[in-house]
């Protein structure tokens, strides 16, 4: 009897190797010496794209493998066997996703899209589960197999590096938000709000007071993040959770972003603090306009204006001249091209008109010193403490004392400076009031948090600075992104900052009306003007 089974097996194979084409007779050698062919049988190594018939070879096999549950085996037709097989061993034991049928489509060179049908069962609960994606055959580097380039969108389009599958009882019930006016907040309605939403419901379900459910997720390891809801088998009964999002705002920061790639927008309420609006434009579901950190250009000359005043070292109408070049310890700096240089102007002028060689020009003047910036951004701003207290996640900016040539472009939002737009919002917040109000998403009454404390500004600082970014709306550099704003109380400041590697500059912009404050950044934007201008403008449009 054993001698029966054995004799069948290497007929198999050896029928397989004999009546199968070139390709397939150097597969099952590879399968069986685990090597790419060493197992004593001369195979060429091949080299080069993979054909359309290894393509096609190749993706059969791993489908028909994945389809029927044999991780291990589906694993072994991918360049990383051992990722492969943790996740696809989990689509079936920890997502509990059964009845897989893959349907490929047509093949585009090596790329080919599928389409996967299952169902999701747990706890005597089922529901169809359809997506697609999409996978690449390679040519293996060691063995020069055709194989499925492992990537975890291959199971998943939503699945990214360390993400796995889970169905179970939800970890936090579901919420409903609703926004100031008591108007649900959906992502259906407002994308960009998806990721807001989950870091709102992973914070606040329980405290909410619903009950959870069961549901297919993305399980996001080891970053934090929360789960992504994928599928809900047992809907759970939401509790009702009241955000600060003004809808209006919401939606006209939603359809500003998608004008740009790689956009960010934030609002904010002066004279509470309240978040108005949140909008992200990206393909990562990063939610940049909160926990962004990039230089943020000539917007920072808010914050270096204010230090340059509390100071004494100048004033709105005091001396600020425009060379060409500023030298600051052998670091040359100079301005926009084409502006021209003015030894007479004031600060309100080279404000307006966004003149670095001002700024730094004055940053050496007594009494400031290589913390005076940063001080200003902490004290009076309430920046770069890492205690803002939003409701999710957010970070708080950092201006770190420096010396040397990043002291200089400090002071015009380069060098170590790091900024969210979510911070600029809040700078022009508490440049226009004089009172630093915490940004807030969530009432602190719900959890009984404590929102971040600073001095705030002079009035007589504040007045200024107000009054400069008027200027600037009207007579300056952010003139043109701000026309047709009238009707109420206008200001603005444009920036636009370099990036090692990047062909163009980040535009970053933020201004007000009235009582709305936004900042917008676009990653190679250009100038400030240019993309993220007309995104704040479109929002202050609203009035909140």
């Amino acid at each position: 009897m054993g001698k029966g089974v054995k004799a069948a097996v290497i007929g198999g194979v050896f029928a397989v190797m004999v009546g199968g084409a070139g390709y397939g007779a150097y597969n099952v050698i590879s399968a069986l010496s685990g090597d790419g062919g060493t197992s004593g049988v001369a195979a060429e190594k091949r080299t080069g794209p993979p054909g359309k018939d290894e393509v096609e070879e190749t993706t059969a096999k791993f489908f028909a493998a994945w389809q029927t549950g044999a991780a291990a085996t589906a694993a072994s037709y991918t360049n990383n066997d051992a990722a492969a097989e943790r996740l696809l061993t989990a689509f079936g034991d920890d997502a509990h996703i059964t009845d897989v049928k893959i349907t490929p489509g047509a093949a585009q060179g090596t790329s080919v899209p599928y389409t996967v049908k299952a169902k999701v069962a747990y706890d005597g609960k089922s529901k169809p589960l359809t997506y697609r994606s999409k996978l690449k055959v390679v040519r293996g580097l060691t063995t020069g197999r055709a194989l499925v380039d492992w990537q975890p969108s291959v199971v998943h389009p939503g699945l990214k590096k360390d993400d796995t599958l889970v169905t179970e009882q939800s970890a936090t019930p579901p919420i409903e938000a609703v926004g100031r006016d008591g108007s649900v907040l959906t992502k259906e309605k407002y994308p960009s709000l998806g990721p807001v939403l989950d870091a709102l419901r992973d914070k606040y379900g329980e405290k909410a007071g619903g009950t959870p459910g069961i549901e297919l997720v993305v399980r996001h390891a080891g970053n934090g993040a929360p789960d992504t809801p994928l599928l809900t088998l047992a809907e759970g009964e939401p509790g009702k959770l009241t955000t600060t999002i003004s809808p209006s705002a919401q939606a006209a920061a939603e359809k500003a972003v998608k004008r740009f790639a790689q956009s960010s927008v934030v609002a904010v309420k002066p004279s509470t603090g309240e978040v108005l609006a949140v909008a992200n434009n990206r393909t990562d579901g990063f939610n940049a306009a909160f926990e962004g950190q990039a230089a943020p250009g000539s917007t920072m000359k808010i914050i270096t204006a204010a230090m340059l005043i509390d100071n004494g070292v100048t004033s709105m109408t005091g001396p600020a001249p425009c060379p060409d070049t500023a030298v600051w310890q052998s670091q040359t700096f100079k301005n926009l091209t084409n502006m021209k240089p003015d030894e007479n102007a004031t600060l309100a002028g080279s404000f307006m008109r966004s003149c670095n060689t001002a700024f730094i020009k004055l940053i050496d003047e007594k009494p400031l010193t290589d913390a005076s910036l940063s001080q200003e951004a902490e004290e009076r701003f309430g920046l770069g403490k890492d205690n803002w207290k939003t409701g999710i996640v957010s970070f708080d900016g950092r201006v770190p004392a420096v010396d040397g040539p990043d002291r200089a472009a400090g002071a015009i939002g380069q060098g170590q400076v790091q900024m969210s737009p979510l911070n600029m919002a809040s700078v022009t917040a508490t440049a226009i009031t004089g009172a630093f109000r915490q940004p807030y998403l969530v009432s602190p009454e719900l959890d009984g948090r404590e929102l971040a404390q600073a001095r705030g500004l002079r009035a007589s600082t504040a007045s200024q600075l107000k009054q400069m970014m008027r200027l600037t709306a009207t007579q300056g550099t952010a003139m043109q992104a701000m026309a047709g704003l009238g009707g109420g109380d206008i200001g603005a400041k444009t920036g636009s900052a370099e990036v090692d590697g990047n062909a163009k500059s980040n535009s970053w912009f933020t201004g007000f009306r009235d009582d709305i404050a936004a900042a917008a950044m676009t990653e190679q934007g250009g100038h400030g003007g240019d993309a993220a201008g007309p995104i704040v403008a479109a929002v202050l449009r609203t009035g909140g």
